[in-house]
């Protein structure tokens, strides 16, 4: 059948279960629908997704700005180049704002003509686009609710003539080749940062008027391209934040397109993170010691009923999976020590230990890494995954020194910026011991070697790993 164009009729009905997101939940357009698709239909999408996966990477044809869905890209990846732009303008004394827009149920009206046509265009034909076709075509879906384990609720079943079927494996990489000629009509003065249907563009310039006509004109840019491909740009969900370090001194703007305003924010969250307006992180980490204070309250009730190993999982899952999420990015703000504070009443907990109890031997105890230790591991592996973004100093002198093999740092004045991922990446891997330095050619190797190292020394600040 697949040989043949045809992708089987049985296999293109869907359940739709509703998945509820946040707000209110009277609100249908606060629920994502999931499908659920037989088994047969994610087998035969399988071998249809590697076929052409294959061909897009043949031919270098995803968009580098996109992020989402890209096999050896993480969200660290796309909030490193976000933080990193926005780092490098302040850094350069330039203006700096970022437009985060939302899109409404974007996966939902992809346009099946469009997408077959780009498709085309990007040598997608013959049989192969038969396939997308007949995979296109002729889907049902129905909606069922659960009120219990006993009743259900479900619609009559509904022929679908738009959209990429959420669930699927195909759904999200169709869906990457419908946006993908997005970031090639915005001009020169943009650099978008996109994962899936998350479009953000930063603007940067010396002069205030001139980066706010930067943003009006790229708002135009996008709603027209976003109307030609049959997408809605929801303005009451998308905003600006102008990026200011404390000493920075410029007028605030508004922009108006059409009669929607974009509104201005300090804050916004982008792909789990709370970005604010000055990199500070405040926020994020106010949000996180919240979802932390409960991860705490779980452990400590815990205590009586589960042994050591147990509770352990229960560490890592309720407590350590927040607080290593985007360590990079915020694990070195000044706001950070309540998170220490909250893993050392975890810790103790663990053990039944009072608060007055010293932490560095437990930690070497259970094998878990201190707060700022985990921030230099989880940023060292980063920077070893990463390292195409980094220039050694043999890269850019010649002279055969002891310190050659070392990352070059850059010049940096902006405080904001010596904490950024790039400057305090370097700075961490610099300050390896020589043989671990030496096994940065063996992921594997190096990663055991980094965590006996963290573990062995317990550094509670990274001033201590810095100066030890």
């Amino acid at each position: 059948m697949l040989r043949g164009g045809v992708f089987p009729d049985r296999l293109k009905y869907a359940i739709i279960n509703p998945l509820y997101k946040n707000g209110d939940t009277w609100d249908v357009t606060n629920y994502r629908p999931i499908s659920l698709l037989t088994s047969f239909s994610k087998i035969f999408e399988t071998i249809i997704y590697t076929r052409t996966l294959e061909h897009l990477n043949k031919y270098n044809i995803l968009s580098s700005e996109q992020y989402g869905f890209r096999k050896g890209l993480k969200t660290d990846n796309a909030i490193y180049k976000l933080t990193t732009e926005i780092l490098n303008s302040m850094n350069n004394k330039q203006l700096v704002a970022g437009v985060f827009c939302d899109l409404e149920k974007a996966f939902d009206c992809v346009d099946h003509d469009i997408l077959l046509t780009k498709l085309k265009f990007y040598g997608i034909t013959g049989k192969d686009q038969a396939l997308y076709e007949s995979y296109l075509s002729n889907r049902y879906i129905r909606t069922v609710i659960h009120k219990n384990d006993v009743n259900t609720v479900s619609s009559e079943w509904l022929n679908i003539r738009q959209g990429v079927p959420q669930g699927s494996v195909l759904g999200p990489l169709l869906f990457l080749i419908y946006i993908n000629d997005l970031p090639k009509v915005l001009n020169r003065f943009s650099t978008p940062v996109i994962f899936a249907d998350d479009t953000s563009i930063l603007f940067s310039h010396s002069n205030i008027n001139d980066l706010s006509r930067n943003i009006l004109t790229t708002i135009e840019i996008l709603n027209r391209w976003f109307r030609a491909n049959k997408l809605s740009l929801n303005f009451n969900k998308t905003h600006c934040i102008q990026f200011k370090t404390k000493a920075t001194i410029s007028d605030t703007f508004t922009i108006n397109y059409n009669n929607n305003f974009i509104n201005n924010t300090l804050s916004t969250k982008f792909l789990g993170v709370v970005v604010d307006s000055a990199l500070i992180w405040k926020n994020h980490i106010e949000l996180l010691v919240k979802k932390l204070s409960k991860a705490c309250y779980v452990i400590r009730n815990m205590k009586q009923y589960l042994s050591i190993t147990a509770l352990k999982a229960i560490y890592y899952s309720f407590f350590h999976s927040l607080l290593s999420y985007g360590i990079i990015f915020w694990g070195n703000s000044s706001h950070s020590s309540s998170v220490f504070l909250l893993q050392k009443k975890a810790i103790r907990a663990m053990l039944g230990y009072g608060n007055r109890v010293s932490c560095r031997n437990i930690f070497k105890e259970l094998n878990i890494l201190p707060f700022a230790s985990q921030y230099i591991f989880s940023l060292l592996i980063f920077v070893l995954q990463n390292k195409h973004l980094f220039s050694s100093n043999i890269d850019s002198h010649a002279i055969n020194t002891r310190h050659r093999q070392d990352l070059y740092l850059p010049q940096a004045n902006l405080t904001s910026f010596q904490k950024g991922v790039y400057y305090a990446g370097i700075k961490m891997f610099n300050k390896l011991p020589i043989e671990i330095k030496n096994s940065s050619h063996n992921f594997k190797k190096f990663k055991v070697e980094l965590r006996y190292f963290l573990n062995t020394h317990t550094f509670y600040t990274v001033e201590e790993y810095l100066n030890r």
